[in-house]
């Protein structure tokens, strides 16, 4: 168990909400690279490209009419009151033709018609006395005759726009990136302390502790379903240890029984002289209690494999047939124990199930009322078709069940106090409700029509 104030750090939801903090941290970080560059990178582009444009409209001019054309072209722009270029135009000896600066800032290249890029800075006056400092960026290139021309432009607003642009990029990437690491942390840190209560619920119960249930939140997310699936599988093992607790304190009270009276038996008769009769009826009497002690553990070894799903397959099965095979059985068994007997079978009631399963829960059913109806009652068996279910009634004039008895009843090894003088292992009603679970069915008892007797019901679903 991983433990420590910290522990969550090395759970795997903490190092899964990291991993997407880190990559939602590069994606923020990306998606500013691509601003800065589109914002900066465009108003670079844009200056140079207006640069290179006014440039080469100058060397142009130079070209088709000589100085005199460059001449009156720089004049032209120079008189414009807002304007964001700077031009120097010197003869070769440095005196300036036209220009905005006292010298030329840079020596051109010694190649001709080749352009040099310069930046610097000049001081200009502002409005209300002082002085401001303006960024240039510029052309530089030796004409034919000699003289040098100089094209820049202001870069002071454009730099400005950029460092502003460029102080925001660098606030925001550190920040996203905080806050991208804070949601992992937090989120991690709640999925790491929700994952820890189920384990701390599973340790428990690992303890010993079936009664432990994980915390339910009302958020309803994946931790709350998975804690409802949890708490009802813990319920069910609950109810199975207490049950495998019963069966085996049911057990050995069942067949201790059996056991003493056939320990007792051989007993009396090892005392006494033997001869073949009373050998004969030994041995008869021991394998009878031995019949019904393997009788008991087949019933147990068969319930097992039927909760377990290993015993019986589902196929498309006629369960007219069935029923009626069971009614030609204990009809006869009814008529020798002076009890009445009366069944209505519908046709081709179609069911998935298995035959021998079906058949043995019927059986058990049929068995248990002929066992309690007395003499001179009467047994009803009916199998019929409803809306969604096919239902089999099996409703006897016995002394019944009490209302607070009837779901007890159908748990191993419970015996009321009026079945302990009758024979039989308790397992016979829990192996019928089996039966109908893994027939996707249902088994019910009730009061047999408000009387006394008692009314078994079983319901499958019809074969669509």
């Amino acid at each position: 168990m991983i433990s420590g104030p910290f522990a969550f750090v090395r759970t795997t939801t903490f190092r899964l909400a990291l991993v997407y903090s880190i990559l939602f941290a590069l994606f923020s970080a990306g998606l500013l690279a691509y601003l800065f560059q589109a914002t900066v990178g465009t108003m670079r582009a844009e200056a140079k490209s207006r640069l290179e444009t006014e440039f080469l409209e100058l060397t142009v001019a130079w070209g088709t009419g000589g100085p005199a054309r460059l001449e009156q072209s720089l004049l032209e722009r120079v008189l414009v009151d807002l304007r964001e270029f700077t031009y120097q135009f010197e003869e070769s000896n440095g005196r300036i033709i036209v220009g905005d600066l006292p010298r030329m800032p840079a020596d051109p290249l010694d190649e001709i018609g080749r352009p040099r890029v310069v930046r610097f800075e000049i001081e200009r006056p502002i409005a209300g006395g002082g002085t401001t400092i303006t960024p240039i960026e510029g052309r530089i290139v030796r004409l034919g005759d000699g003289s040098t021309l100089l094209v820049g432009i202001k870069m002071d607003e454009r730099i400005r726009q950029v460092n502003r642009i460029t102080r925001a990029v660098a606030t925001a990437a550190p920040i996203g990136f905080l806050l991208a690491l804070l949601g992992g942390f937090f989120s991690a840190r709640y999925a790491a302390s929700r994952a820890e209560s189920l384990t701390k619920t599973a340790e428990g119960v690992m303890s010993g502790d079936l009664s432990l249930r994980a915390p339910v939140g009302a958020s309803g997310d994946e931790f709350d379903r998975l804690a409802e699936q949890l708490n009802a599988m813990l319920a069910k093992l609950e109810t199975l240890m207490a049950a495998t607790r019963h069966a085996g304190d049911s057990i050995a009270h069942d067949l201790r029984s059996p056991l003493s009276r056939l320990r007792n038996q051989l007993e009396a008769r090892l005392r006494g002289p033997i001869d073949e009769i009373s050998a004969r009826e030994t041995l008869g009497e021991t394998v009878e209690e031995v019949d019904r002690v393997l009788a008991t553990f087949n019933a147990i070894l068969s319930l097992s494999r039927v909760n377990a799903g290993t015993e019986g397959k589902l196929e498309p099965l006629d369960l007219t047939e069935v029923c009626e095979e069971m009614a030609e059985l204990f009809e006869p068994a009814c008529e020798d124990a002076g009890i009445g007997f009366k069944s209505y079978v519908q046709s081709a009631l179609e069911v998935n199930g298995d035959r021998t399963l079906l058949a043995q829960a019927i059986s058990n059913l049929l068995d248990n009322a002929v066992k309690y109806t007395p003499a001179g009652e009467e047994i009803r068996f009916s199998a019929e078709r409803g809306e969604t279910t096919i239902q089999i009634t099996i409703e006897d004039s016995g002394p019944g069940i009490p209302d607070a008895d009837l779901n007890r009843v159908k748990e191993r090894f419970v015996r009321l106090d009026e079945a302990r003088t009758q024979s039989g292992s308790g397992l016979g009603l829990a192996l019928v409700d089996a039966i109908a679970e893994f027939h996707a069915g249902k088994f019910t008892l009730t009061r047999s029509n408000g009387k006394s007797g008692l009314k078994a019901i079983l319901s499958f679903p019809i074969t669509k």
